[in-house]
């Protein structure tokens, strides 16, 4: 009887998430957790495509990411979205450009688009901003199981962008507002900000614990990946990466395929810990709601 019940759950647990993260071995497991830049080899939790490298072959069984904002923001100059953030005047036309947004990228090998921006109208984006929050979340809703929005907790209070200065910014309720909509629609990724929020600590938001835990306290159950990390600075991309790990983030981006491999080095010791197990079962599962296996 014993026998039978313990080959009933070895049956049921073989094809679990858990069971895929319990098969990986150490190095493997550091590399699932890191988003690559172009070109990049096989065994990265994904790739970013760019608008320079949109034709080179990508490694099987990765995760395929694009920024595909719309207006000048776009990995696809001749696909959806034709608009930028802020043309749009309902949440009716943000959902059919989501939607249409969405259907272009699977065309184009694409599981997943680092959009919406969900950053209030007054920050320093401009017209990668929506004119209203709830056209975000409309745009969020319209691509589905494709949006990863962000950036997480809204870069509206800061006076630049993140791509071009260290910044500061507040966490305001209202900034909020808009992450937790998209939560409730069911966003399954979600990308957080470098910039300082005193409030969540010193570092940038992507490496301060505060951050995680308020993104959990949405009622976020999906992936939380970091904006890249090459911003913070390539030298020291290993450091920053197992920062953000051990503060939250499930997922490391990096524009270079170099730095992908050392911040897959110095996420190794973390592994054999048993520290990536978590995440990589929250990963497993997005990548198979995308209809991604293991290469």
């Amino acid at each position: 009887m014993i026998a039978a019940v313990a080959s009933a759950l070895t049956l049921l647990l073989a094809g679990s998430p858990e069971a895929e993260v319990a098969a990986m071995t150490p190095r493997e497991k550091a590399q699932a957790v890191v988003v690559a830049g172009m070109p990049a080899s096989a065994g990265f939790a994904g790739v970013l495509v760019r608008q320079w490298n949109t034709e080179l072959a990508r490694p099987r069984g990765s995760l395929v990411f694009a920024d595909q904002e719309g207006g000048l923001v776009k990995t696809f100059a001749g696909i959806a979205p034709f608009g930028a953030a802020s043309s749009y005047r309902s949440s009716t036309e943000a959902y059919a450009a989501g939607r249409q947004t969405a259907a272009a990228l699977r065309a184009a090998g694409v599981h997943a688009d680092f959009a919406p921006v969900l950053d209030l109208s007054d920050g320093p984006l401009g017209s990668r901003q929506f004119a209203r929050p709830e056209y975000g979340v409309a745009f969020a809703r319209g691509l589905g199981k494709a949006a990863c929005a962000k950036h997480f907790p809204g870069l509206g209070s800061t006076p630049e962008s993140t791509d071009e200065a260290r910044v500061y910014g507040i966490v305001r309720s209202q900034d909020l507002t808009p992450f937790r909509a998209a939560v409730r629609a069911g966003v399954p990724c979600v990308m957080v900000s470098h910039a300082i929020y005193p409030r969540l600590g010193p570092r940038r938001a992507s490496l301060e614990p505060a951050t995680y835990r308020l993104l959990r306290g949405l009622g976020f159950r999906g992936v939380a990946i970091t904006d890249s990390l090459g911003i913070l600075g390539s030298p020291y991309a290993p450091y920053w990466a197992r920062l953000a790990i051990e503060a939250g983030a499930d997922l490391v981006l990096t524009t270079s395929a170099r730095d992908a491999q050392r911040m897959a080095n110095a996420l190794v010791p973390l592994a054999r810990t048993g520290a990536l197990d978590a995440k990589l079962v929250r990963v497993v599962r997005y990548r198979r709601s995308l209809g991604v296996g293991r290469g």
